[in-house]
């Protein structure tokens, strides 16, 4: 879609998965929309042409009979708390007054003269104010053409408790009886069923509503880690006369700011001058601090713990790490996997079906029974006991919740899509430097002349390639007799095939691959490295001066400490583990050794596109494969594969191409992201199983009169805060 923008609305009045299908209908009507609304975070992302006005979308939302409002950042996390908050005054008073109906009329030594009349006073309060949130909604939902789960439990709790009061005036209360007085030459009484559903339901949805707020409570950490204000000491290049404080959000890139103890830092930056102790924890899951020191980036939103510096600022505002993992959760919490679409069909249709059922069976107990009294019993059961309450809810709360435990643990999962692909992986393939590898290059060896060795250490310093930087931080030895930082370099050029020229101390100098100095026209002969000694494990570059070889360098990069039991839990999990990488095949030996991968299923000396290649070449010998990578030759392999794992390392491609992201600086996390991932799926598919039994079995037991009303009411709360707490439970997931 051409011209459009992403708005999120903060959507008020919904309570169901047919909620849910309303609304999205509604918006999706206008022309160019797409909407995906989220129940337990009352939430509508929307996908808009820059034509439609958001006045026309919230319009379009309360044409389908709910509020709606532009989400900001203050608005969001409070936006159901006032909603619960208002329910508790009506539980209050439905409970003190359900508990004397339920007693007088379930247990008959308490009965006396009248005592129907009083049932009926007390629990008028209950089914009229108590309930009136859920008449509303149905009222409100039936003007504009709808039904709800609202709709069944006003339509319960009116029928049983208008039936009552009627056969009560008609009939006295002197044989009357709670559901199957009836049978005994009196009226049937429900007004401890309506009592007990209004209720209980009152109890389920607030529960619902505060473990919905738990269950996203990682978003809110998110949200609170977002730093507020910063001391600005320099914009545009001009120094401040003093130190001014200002709203984070109006910082600039390449404002110069302070950071002190305490402070959140309040944009992604370079450090100039200081040293900082840094507490990273809500966004990697780390617990220990980590050290920034001149040179070192720093991220928005990590504490600082201990002391103080000036901090160059890079990324602002919503362009930070920080802000783009809170996006990336709250997109996750609203897109709709598979299996949650298929719920909001089946609730689509749900509500009109059900009040068929009800009619059916309120007809059929008639004609067995001769008592419309008599009928109205299973009647308001199958209404009640029909309510798709723990359906709606069954994938939200748990992608809620699983992503909410992800983000704790430095884990971003960008949607459900991700979840389900997760849970049926056959391969993992690992890029290998800066993945399985540290990243952080080193100088192990060198052979030749040391002029020519300090030359190209010279030269190197103008590149950003991690090996020329490798060899620019090289010392050639402990009293060099210059340093190679003092001398000027020019005419520098990049060589094609990897590998810079430029003119130092006015002597040509030429430093990259041996196979790029070949075409720069060097005679680099094929067995120069090991006749220096230098081992093939490592990764070489040749240094030519005045057109001939004069040097050579062996750089490494280490496999990172947790690597080989990262391959060793994937490979016990039943997974083939793959490296692919663009290094020497060398390099690419000593680190799969090192780590424990199999010499056969590792590739070298590949380009992008080889990646890509052998991605699909793996996925048709295994099956369905992830990719984890960090750079940007890697952004199109985590696309291709089924699904991409980026490290917090990685260029902003890569995180953009992956499925997710992991800022914890442990390569053990991809296990416990995948880990994570099955889980949550599997607790997803558990609640939805639930829902679906629930409603299965309960509706027919229901209708042949097995359960009364009250008892229904009392099972449809519990199976949506069952439901609820079974997702809740992945917040206390600790991986492995």
């Amino acid at each position: 879609m051409t011209d459009s923008r992403v708005l999120e609305l903060n959507i008020g009045g919904m309570t169901c998965a047919s909620c849910v299908r309303r609304v999205e209908k509604r918006l999706s009507a206008v022309e160019g929309v797409e909407a995906s609304v989220n129940l337990p975070l009352h939430s509508a992302t929307v996908t808009a042409p820059e034509s439609v006005d958001t006045q026309e979308l919230i319009a379009a939302v309360e044409r389908a009979g709910y509020s709606a409002s532009l989400a900001s950042a203050e608005s969001a996390p409070e936006h159901d708390d006032a909603g619960s908050r208002r329910l508790v005054p009506r539980l209050v008073v439905a409970a003190v007054l359900t508990l004397p109906v339920v007693l007088l009329s379930m247990v008959p030594a308490l009965a006396f003269p009248g005592s129907a009349w009083v049932v009926a006073a007390l629990s008028t309060p209950v089914a009229t104010w108590a309930a009136w949130p859920f008449h509303k909604a149905a009222a409100v939902n039936a003007r504009h053409g709808g039904a709800t789960m609202d709709t069944l439990v006003s339509l319960g709790v009116a029928a049983a408790w208008i039936s009552s009061l009627v056969g009560l005036v008609l009939h006295g209360d002197a044989s009357a009886s709670s559901g199957h007085g009836a049978g005994h030459g009196g009226p049937a009484l429900y007004f401890e069923s309506a009592a007990v559903i209004v209720t209980f339901l009152l109890l389920g949805r607030i529960l619902e509503a505060r473990a919905t707020r738990s269950a996203s409570a990682a978003l809110a950490a998110l949200r609170d880690a977002s730093p507020r204000t910063a001391l600005l000491l320099e914009r545009e290049g001009m120094p401040l006369p003093e130190p001014a404080p200002v709203a984070s959000a109006s910082l600039r890139t390449g404002d110069l700011v302070q950071v002190r103890p305490g402070d959140l830092v309040p944009a992604d930056g370079t450090v100039e001058s200081g040293t900082l102790s840094l507490d990273t924890s809500s966004m990697t899951g780390e617990s220990v601090p980590r050290s920034a020191r001149p040179g070192d980036e720093a991220h928005a939103g990590a504490v600082v713990l201990d002391g103080s510096a000036r901090l160059r600022a890079q990324a602002v505002g919503a362009e930070t790490r920080l802000a783009r993992m809170s996006r990336l959760v709250a997109d996750a919490q609203t897109k709709k996997a598979r299996i949650a679409r298929l719920a909001d069909r089946v609730s689509g249709v749900f509500v009109p079906v059900v009040v068929v059922l009800a009619v059916l069976t309120f007809a059929a107990w008639w004609v067995v029974t001769g008592s419309p009294a008599e009928a109205l019993g299973p009647a308001v059961a199958v209404l009640v006991i029909a309510c798709p309450c723990a359906l709606g809810l069954a994938t939200p709360v748990g992608l809620v919740a699983g992503s909410g435990r992800g983000a704790e643990l430095g884990i971003f999962i960008s949607g459900p899509q991700a979840l389900e692909r997760a849970s049926g992986l056959k391969a993992v393939v690992f890029d290998k430097t800066g993945t399985l590898t540290t990243g952080r290059m080193s100088v192990s060896s060198t052979w030749g002349d040391p002029e020519a060795l300090r030359l190209a250490a010279a030269l190197e310093r103008e590149s950003t390639h991690p090996i020329a930087q490798a060899i620019a931080a090289w010392t050639p030895g402990p009293a060099p007799q210059q340093d190679a930082a003092a001398l000027a370099v020019e005419d520098m050029a990049l060589l094609a095939d990897g590998g810079v020229r430029g003119c130092v101390e006015g002597r040509e100098v030429l430093a990259g691959s041996p196979r790029a100095l070949r075409s720069a026209g060097i005679d680099v002969p094929e067995g120069a490295f090991a006749d220096a000694g230098l081992t093939g494990g490592e990764t070489l570059a040749a240094v030519a001066v005045d057109g001939r070889l004069a040097a050579l360098f062996a750089v490494s990069d280490a496999p990172r400490e947790d690597a080989a039991e990262t391959v060793a839990q994937l490979t016990r999990d039943g997974l083939a583990v793959y490296m692919l990488t663009g290094d020497h095949a060398g390099a690419a030996r000593s680190v799969a050794n090192a780590v424990g991968i199999e010499e056969g299923r590792v590739r070298a000396g590949l380009l992008p596109e080889d990646k890509v290649r052998e991605i699909e070449r793996i996925r048709a010998e295994h099956g369905s494969v992830v990719m984890v990578g960090d750079g940007l030759n890697d952004a199109a392999a985590l696309a291709t594969a089924d699904l991409g794992i980026s490290l917090t390392t990685g260029t902003d491609a890569a995180q953009g191409a992956a499925d997710m992201t992991i800022l914890a600086d442990r390569l053990g996390t991809v296990v416990t992201a995948l880990a994570l991932a099955r889980r949550t799926l599997r607790t997803i598919r558990t609640n939805l199983g639930w829902a679906f039994a629930y409603n299965v079995i309960g509706i027919p037991i229901a209708a042949l009169g097995l359960l009364s009303p009250m008892f229904a009411g009392m099972a449809m709360a519990a199976s949506s805060v069952l439901v609820v707490a079974n997702s809740l439970r992945l917040r206390r997931w600790e991986g492995r």
